[in-house]
């Protein structure tokens, strides 16, 4: 192949930005070419973070959509949620590529986005043109996208976990309960009294019970698959741990089955796709087993005394459900092998 595509990163000072310049750095089709930040323009991102000294030694560039076409070639917008509503038609009409990861293109209805966001929908249009990038289910329409929606940490584990089973009628997606925890590099690098060190350490707290944002994605997603209208219990955790997600999921059963059926359905269904593992019966998987990369790991327990099935879904929140997912849409759209630059073996311990 000759020369790399070119991909800016906007949102670089942050951890999904930060993780994206890492995974790009071993990229053998595309290249970071600039590394974007509105309120640290012109200096080194080795100031604010020194693991980068001497790997990647670029100053950051402002927000400025004409000299951002002069550099890239497609974009990741890593900016917080109301940022790429505005960005993302002016990079679009300059004929860059765009996937972002904040929330804003996930909701195809104005309305619940303002609901759930608190903050200006984008465009109509722009939303209709969004691509949902959980590439397990809508890879077909993820290749060739212009502007791909990257989805949420939590909708990533809950949804590759529980749609297979929905798809099958294996149980009663009216029924689905998601019990879901997260380590504290989802909250973003800014400071705040929830992510303060001796507020968060040896301890564990639910929180937007029934609020969370995520929930009208995760729905959205459940009932693509259900054929209907699907509501569902989400209550999300913060726990004391740098990275990971786990989404553990309890249903009922729409009629008796065993867990290999439920492990030969997944393996069936995940055919081919190279970042979903599904456990041997009776291994359940942890976040550890995943960290660092783009697995998702699901594994099963049926529970014929209570007719309900329990499904485990971890990945890493900063990886497979944030930058690494991206790139993995990135090489969808651009037709490339699916885990190019994405083959890391997870670390452990």
């Amino acid at each position: 192949m000759g020369t790399k595509t070119r991909a800016a990163i906007v949102g670089s000072t942050g951890y999904g930005g930060v993780e994206l310049i890492r995974l790009l750095q071993a990229h053998p089709y595309a290249e970071v070419s600039s590394v974007i930040s509105s309120s640290s323009a012109g200096t080194p991102i080795a100031d604010g973070y020194p693991h980068l000294s001497d790997i990647f030694p670029g100053v950051l560039d402002g927000v400025d959509p004409k000299e951002i076409k002069s550099k890239a070639d497609v974009v990741f917008l890593a900016a917080p949620a109301g940022v790429a509503s505005r960005m993302a038609p002016q990079l679009l009409e300059k004929g860059l590529k765009v996937i972002d990861l904040s929330g804003d293109f996930r909701l195809p209805q104005p309305d619940v986005y303002e609901h759930w966001y608190g903050k200006p929908a984008a465009d109509p249009a722009y939303l209709e043109k969004a691509v949902f990038g959980l590439s397990e289910i809508y890879g077909e329409q993820v290749r060739g996208a212009e502007l791909l929606s990257n989805p949420g940490c939590y909708p990533t584990a809950t949804l590759l976990g529980a749609v297979p089973a929905i798809k099958a009628g294996w149980i009663d997606p009216s029924s689905l309960i998601v019990d879901a925890k997260s380590g504290v590099s989802g909250a973003g690098r800014g400071a705040s009294l929830g992510t303060h060190y001796s507020e968060l350490n040896e301890n564990f707290k639910a929180y937007k019970v029934n609020k969370h944002q995520h929930i009208p994605e995760i729905e959205r997603v459940l009932s693509d698959a259900a054929g209907r209208d699907i509501v569902a219990t989400f209550t999300t955790h913060l726990v004391p741990m740098t990275r990971g997600i786990m989404a553990t999921m309890y249903a009922s059963l729409a009629e008796d089955r065993t867990e290999q059926e439920f492990i030969e359905l997944y393996r069936q269904f995940y055919e081919g796709r190279p970042f979903v593992r599904i456990r041997p019966e009776g291994v359940l998987p942890a976040t550890k087993e995943v960290s660092g990369s783009n697995y998702c790991d699901i594994g099963f327990a049926v529970d014929r005394r209570t007719g309900r099935v329990t499904i485990v879904s971890v990945i890493d929140n900063l990886v497979k459900g944030a930058a690494g997912q991206a790139i993995q849409n990135l090489n969808l759209m651009m037709d490339w092998e699916e885990n190019a630059g994405l083959q890391f073996i997870p670390m452990y311990p």
